[in-house]
């Protein structure tokens, strides 16, 4: 019989939850497998063929869908790429998922229907949109303009999404269950915005827009059109107060408190992501 350790597959790995799992499953000694459209050979959520690669030999699989769980034909894929998984052997799967969105929660069916015991992270906003993604381009540009209007949001940090995966992946307990992923508190855009420009020393404005507005916004920076009215959708569902609770899962999976927002900000600050030379180099 093999010593070797068991092999997950980070579907997404080299994303923004995928890379810190990754990350932490190969400093505790765990084998993974990346895949990515990025990755050699890469994994094509839109070509079937791609995927069979990405679960060889698999024991668990952490997956991650692009662009959204929400968009159109997103749980059928999911569903057929999960019934491939345990056609391979994968026993254990994490999928993540967005918080109050119900054509996510279709993905979700889809996907248990085939992987019943598949543990599912239903999470907020991640805080790291500001600082790794869509959002740091505005950052930078001293205006973030979202149709949100002052609904509040428990942002999650990154890094306690990917703690919580880890754990639903090596450990006990998780097989079947969903967690909502949050923040310890909920506070608007516009506060989150200030506490942006508070770390940062910069000067940050929330400015709500209507969809409409964020649509020609995102179009004229050079998102598909299609993708931006997907993603106006998406958030017409979830900024309109639904999800402004904190929950208390990340403090029960990991036996602390979940990272503040305020806390997220000063340590992205410290990196530079935020600085002049950032913004200059934009």
């Amino acid at each position: 019989m093999s010593n070797q350790q068991p092999l997950t597959s980070i579907v997404g790995g080299t994303g923004k939850t995928g890379r810190r799992v990754s990350e932490r499953l190969q400093s505790s000694g765990r084998r993974v497998r990346i895949s990515s459209r990025r990755t050699d050979p890469p994994f094509d959520w839109n070509a079937s063929a791609t995927w069979a690669g990405a679960v060889a030999g698999c024991d668990a699989a952490y997956v991650t869908f692009y662009p959204d769980l929400a968009f159109p034909g997103a749980a059928e894929k999911l569903g057929a790429f999960a019934e491939l998984a345990m056609a391979a052997g994968v026993d254990r799967l994490v999928l993540l998922s967005g918080r109050g969105e119900p054509q996510a929660e279709l993905s979700e069916l889809a996907v248990r229907a085939a992987a019943p015991r598949c543990t599912v992270l239903r999470c907020s906003w991640f805080a790291q949109n500001f600082s790794e993604h869509s959002l740091l381009g505005p950052v930078l540009d001293g205006v973030i303009a979202l149709p949100a209007g002052d609904v509040s949001e428990p942002f999650v940090d990154l890094d306690d999404v990917a703690d919580v995966a880890v754990a639903a992946l090596v450990e006990p307990g998780h097989a079947g269950a969903t967690y909502e992923l949050t923040g310890p508190r909920s506070i608007t855009f516009a506060e989150a915005a200030a506490e942006i420009a508070i770390a940062s020393g910069r000067r940050v404005d929330y400015v709500p827009v209507t969809e409409t507005e964020f649509v020609g916004g995102a179009v004229a920076g050079g998102m598909p059109v299609d993708e931006a009215e997907a993603l106006a959708d998406v958030f017409a569902h979830v900024l309109d107060g639904r999800n402004s609770s904190a929950t208390a899962d990340v403090a029960m999976i990991l036996g602390r408190p979940a990272r503040d927002f305020r806390d997220y900000a000063r340590a992205a600050a410290a990196t530079g992501v935020w600085s002049d030379a950032a913004a200059k180099a934009s």
